[in-house]
């Protein structure tokens, strides 16, 4: 059984414990996971955690944290920019990052994922495709074959079509899709539903030029 304690206590946090305490209903007791509690600053406490009903304890601030023996952390934050900067944090103080990966997601036995990556349920990574490091893939995401994905991207809901090269920091709303043999760079932001099928280079943001007008028309 791995000790976890989840930093944050917002919307993906009550996610992430939520989720967790589903594959426990579902996994061996090697496989399960005791959540410990959560690290917050103390004007997130009234805001967040009460609001959540979080069953677990606040255990203190993340400046003051230190790990208790076999006890790892698993980041419950979205906004790219802060993640990295507590991921540097943790990583210069020496504190393991957990991974999670739900019970219900399929991988290709031939695909290679990196640390601290968390995978929600019923997402599918494809054969041959190599995930680097501190992701966040939420439901119902596909990565296909043969894509090469590096480090903290956020992938809300998408849809990665096979062959893909990604690098670093990239968010991806809900429902955007990128279509086979393309290459992305870093830092890009693909606004929810977009349709990406050509190569994007770094700090681009991609949505509509124009808003589409849904018409109902009564008979």
């Amino acid at each position: 059984m791995k000790n976890l304690v989840i930093i944050g206590t917002g919307a993906v946090a009550a996610e992430l414990t939520s989720y967790i305490e589903d594959h426990n209903l579902k996994v061996d007791f090697d496989n399960k996971i005791n959540l410990v509690g959560y690290i917050e600053y103390d004007y997130n406490i009234k805001e967040y955690w009460a609001k959540y009903k979080f069953r677990k304890p606040i255990l203190c601030d993340i400046d003051s944290y230190r790990p208790s023996i076999n006890e790892e952390v698993l980041i419950g934050i979205s906004d790219i920019v802060f993640r990295n900067k507590l991921i540097n944090n943790l990583l210069n103080k020496k504190i393991p990052i957990a991974s999670f990966i739900h019970n219900s997601v399929i991988i290709s036995e031939s695909a290679q994922i990196g640390i601290g990556n968390i995978i929600y349920p019923f997402c599918i990574i494809g054969p041959n495709t190599i995930i680097g490091d501190f992701n966040m893939i939420t439901s119902y995401s596909f990565i296909s074959h043969d894509c090469t994905i590096g480090n903290g991207n956020f992938f809300s809901t998408a849809g990665i079509a096979g062959r893909i090269s990604i690098g670093d920091n990239n968010f991806f709303g809900v429902r955007s899709t990128v279509i086979p043999h393309v290459s992305i760079g870093s830092n890009n932001l693909i606004q929810a539903g977009m349709i990406v099928d050509k190569n994007i280079k770094d700090h681009s943001t991609i949505f509509y030029r124009y808003k589409e007008q849904v018409l109902a028309i009564p008979k």
